[in-house]
């Protein structure tokens, strides 16, 4: 039996308390896992947070470009979602409630559907998963396979979807995958738009998935993003989804759309596949459709594809009712009003032109700006650069991300709230960086 050494009372040893707390570094390094990384990129110990801004303990100030991955669109504590949170809690409103009805996930579900889903003529249903986007695509995954009665899936290259063990399946990127853990032989990875260079990708698809002795099945669905976050921000053609999409239809297998980090207006539309035109059978969902921060994940469905038993895909969590009442106060605060939709426009148009710009200016380092909307990528032509970049943003008060399967790309991701002026403040934060890098 391991007997654990006791720790003398700071009163036998004469230590005041503070005397043998160890240091604020020394916590995270003596009592957190080594898996952590973001802090290990961004050396800071955050206080507090407000709209585009997070604090240190020291009180310098940083413009967040990284808004959570796309967790916190709306900024920090937007007020009007607090004050709704705060008045819900005030009320003793239940906090979770497994599947219960609860008057929070109704008022939800309606004004979803008046606000985002009757106006775009949809007709989806709402299914709540557990809490992260993870956890959506594994039920979407599982769904698909259920009802089309097919095993594999197509997936395609630079995806990522997510850590669990279904979603890190369909993750093609190198460092998300390992294979000592997973075999995946249901998975079938194919080119996302542009990887090879070559004009007739979808004719390839097709090929490998009709023809015989491919070694390729007719799928149960494909699964993508149409703006690749993790993977260099790589935004497909409208033509090449439009492709997949009649050539989803022509086999009869599912179309999968992950919006989890794209959608929520992250793209200047509520969903990343409005700029395509085409309506996907599910749609992921998590990250910012909570309005707050707060851990939430939905599937939204094709009516007729809704095929589950009774509790077939469950999580304790997915009635997190506080979820629930700041994604409501979000869709009133923000998605009712049209002048927000316009807003995200001109911030849109504001970014494309100052980045193309950058691009310009620095031909050498600099090989492409990819962007929609208010998901930015830029792509150096080198991983050594781009770290430089951000490095010298961070310490000028500018956290921003990289990714791309060699880490070349910066991702820019403001809250959709910022104003003009925070944003032209970032750019010029950016600006400085590559001047001084």
């Amino acid at each position: 039996m391991r007997v654990y050494k006791q720790i003398p009372n700071e009163l036998e040893t004469g230590l005041e308390a503070e005397d043998v707390a160890p240091s604020q570094s020394d916590t995270f390094e003596r009592h957190e896992s080594g898996v952590r990384s973001y802090c290990r990129t961004f050396p800071m110990l955050i206080d507090r947070a407000q709209g585009s801004y997070v604090y240190d303990v020291d009180g310098k100030r940083y413009l967040d470009f990284l808004c959570g991955a796309s967790s916190l669109n709306y900024g920090h504590n937007p007020p009007e979602l607090k004050r709704a949170l705060v008045d819900y809690i005030a009320q003793d409103g239940v906090v979770n409630a497994l599947d219960f009805h609860t008057r929070a996930k109704e008022r939800f579900l309606r004004e979803f559907h008046r606000v985002i889903l009757k106006p775009r003529e949809l007709d989806y249903r709402v299914q709540f998963c557990g809490p992260t986007g993870a956890n959506a695509i594994e039920a979407a995954l599982k769904l698909a396979k259920k009802y089309t009665g097919r095993k594999s899936v197509v997936s395609f290259s630079n995806s990522y979807h997510g850590m669990s063990a279904g979603a890190m399946s369909v993750s093609s990127s190198f460092r998300r995958r390992n294979e000592e853990y997973l075999s995946p032989a249901w998975v079938n990875f194919l080119p996302f738009d542009g990887f090879t260079g070559q004009e007739n990708e979808i004719e390839f698809i097709r090929a490998m998935l009709t023809r015989p002795g491919s070694g390729y099945g007719v799928p149960a669905a494909f699964i993508l993003e149409l703006v690749q976050g993790e993977g260099g921000v790589n935004v497909a053609s409208k033509p090449w989804v439009q492709a997949l999409y009649r050539l989803s239809r022509e086999l009869n297998a599912l179309f999968i759309v992950d919006d989890i980090q794209a959608g929520c207006g992250r793209t200047g539309r509520f969903f990343s596949f409005e700029h395509f035109e085409v309506v996907p059978d599910i749609v992921c969902m998590s990250k910012s459709i909570s309005g707050y921060g707060f851990p939430m994940s939905i599937l939204l469905l094709n009516p007729t594809i809704d095929v589950w038993a009774p509790g077939e895909h469950n999580g304790t969590f997915r009635g997190f009712a506080y979820s629930f009442v700041t994604a409501t106060e979000a869709l009133l605060q923000y998605w009712d009003r049209p002048d927000f939709a316009r807003a995200l426009g001109e911030k849109s148009l504001l970014l494309a032109r100052s980045l193309e710009q950058l691009r310009a200016r620095y031909p050498d380092a600099v090989e492409r700006i990819n962007q929609l909307g208010l998901v930015c990528g830029i792509k150096f032509r080198s991983a050594e650069a781009a770290q430089r970049v951000q490095r010298h943003c961070f310490e000028n008060g500018l956290i921003v991300e990289s990714c791309g399967p060699d880490s070349a790309t910066l991702k820019l991701l403001p809250p959709l709230t910022a104003g003009m002026d925070e944003l032209e403040g970032g750019l010029r934060t950016l600006l400085a960086a590559m001047e001084t890098a």
